[in-house]
């Protein structure tokens, strides 16, 4: 089982930062659901614990500024639950779900954490390792009233809700206006082909002596690639691979070589020592264009930068059928939880109180309940959060619904397209025997799930 296998080698990266604070907060709208201490009908209280006392685990990823904000969401919700300890594990992307697998592999996953829709949290509910939300909604455990059941149903995995969104997110290109002062280049918009990207990536490079565009590692965004040219990665039933003709990947491929080649974008040596999201390089201004993140990330990016950025649609004829919303993270319950009712007031707390957000801002995307983006827009956004906003606004009106038929080994199938895409921008295979390379690759641990 691949949990197994990953927790054999990362059974010493597991490692716990404990969290607890003070604070207060106010649910939005009448119709909201507990946010009080429940008691937990799926087990006893934590061992050395005293009668009515409960402690959980909460893990996520993030870059330092999201792990303070939700540092200071936990102690709201301390505040109010007083018999309630909330201990934080907490991590960069990189290294998070080993950690993870390592835990699960014994039975210890946290009481709440921060799941990845798509091809992590496919894996965990396969395995059953993820706690069934559903009754907590339906007894109002979870209140989701006014939720699209759009955005509902994409925390759920062969009909089951094993995960919550922590809101709604899309990718994006974030930009440096200023960076075009001065010059000829126009600036991305929303509806730019990719023969244009081409043409502004080149010429703001040339016309400011640094990278014009970020690199792009594959796995998010050659699956937009596919999506706009009307293909998917995977076929329906997460069986294969969802596209026939390898020259699309070839084309891909050649495509992001040449910026590499002509020095508009860097290559794995320079991408492979950034750390985190305030060390990308437009944040440091040693790039204009930047295609690698999720809307949701835009509100660091902008605050670690100190300048002003503009957020625009991917490049492409058909970026509308491209385009997609999906959850920014899930939150999920542990199936081996002692406390998943108390777990589940959390998510409630967090998805229904209107001060989570004025914390949190866009950091883990707009928030889903209506009345809270209603009260948030009342009481003032920030510059950055009013642009996240408003880029979801047209995201939603020029998208079309997100692939969810990844499968179990869909992590192992990306990591294996990441190797592939790292080799042909290292010159070690050319663009077409790396499109024939990964379809080889893919097949083979398709096969074996």
């Amino acid at each position: 089982m691949w949990l197994l296998l990953c927790a054999a080698l990362m059974i010493v990266f597991i490692a716990a930062c404990a969290g607890s604070g003070t604070g207060g907060g106010q649910e939005a709208g009448s119709d909201s659901g507990s946010s009080g201490g429940s008691s937990d009908s799926g087990g006893g209280s934590d061992e050395g614990s005293s009668e009515g006392e409960i402690e959980l685990r909460m893990s996520w990823w993030g870059s330092q500024t999201r792990h303070d904000m939700t540092e200071e969401i936990i102690t709201m919700y301390e505040e109010q639950n007083p018999n309630v300890t909330i201990n934080t594990e907490f991590s960069g992307f990189d290294g998070y779900f080993e950690r993870m697998a390592a835990q699960a592999s014994g039975g210890n996953l946290p009481d709440i954490m921060q799941q990845n829709f798509g091809e992590y949290v496919n894996q965990y509910a396969a395995e059953g390792l993820l706690a069934d939300l559903g009754p907590f909604i339906e007894d109002g455990t979870i209140n989701l009233e006014g939720v699209d059941d759009t955005v509902i149903e994409s925390g759920q995995v062969n009909g089951t809700q094993v995960g919550i969104p922590t809101g709604t997110n899309a990718m994006m290109v974030a930009y440096n206006p200023k960076h075009f002062e001065g010059t000829d280049v126009e600036m991305p918009s929303n509806d730019w082909t990719w023969q244009e990207y081409l043409d502004i990536t080149s010429g703001i490079s040339e016309a400011t002596g640094h990278y014009g565009v970020s690199y792009t590692e594959p796995d998010n965004f050659f699956e937009y690639y596919l999506r706009e040219k009307g293909e998917s990665l995977f076929n329906e039933d997460g069986t294969g691979l969802g596209y026939e003709n390898d020259q699309l990947l070839a084309d891909y491929f050649s495509m992001m070589k040449q910026q590499i080649d002509n020095g508009v974008s860097p290559d794995y040596s320079v991408v492979d020592q950034i750390q985190g999201l305030e060390d990308e390089l437009i944040t440091r201004g040693e790039t204009s264009i930047h295609i690698k993140n999720w809307s949701n990330q835009f509100q660091t990016l902008q605050q670690t930068a100190g300048t002003p950025l503009e957020i625009a649609m991917l490049p492409g004829k058909n970026n509308d059928q491209g385009m997609f919303q999906k959850p920014s993270m899930l939150w999920s319950i542990g199936e081996n939880s002692k406390h998943k009712k108390q777990a589940a007031d959390f998510i409630n707390f967090y998805t229904n109180t209107v001060e989570v957000f004025e914390v949190i801002g866009g950091d883990r995307g707009v928030p889903i309940k209506p009345d809270v983006r209603e009260a948030l827009r009342e009481n003032g956004l920030s510059e950055a959060q009013e642009k996240i906003f408003d880029y979801l606004d047209v995201v939603a009106e020029n998208s079309s619904a997100p692939d969810t038929n990844f499968p179990p080994s869909a992590s192992e199938v990306l990591q294996a397209l990441k190797d592939t895409d790292e080799m042909v921008m290292y010159g070690e295979m050319t663009p077409e025997e790396g499109a024939k390379h990964f379809r080889d690759e893919a097949e083979s641990i398709l096969s074996e799930q």
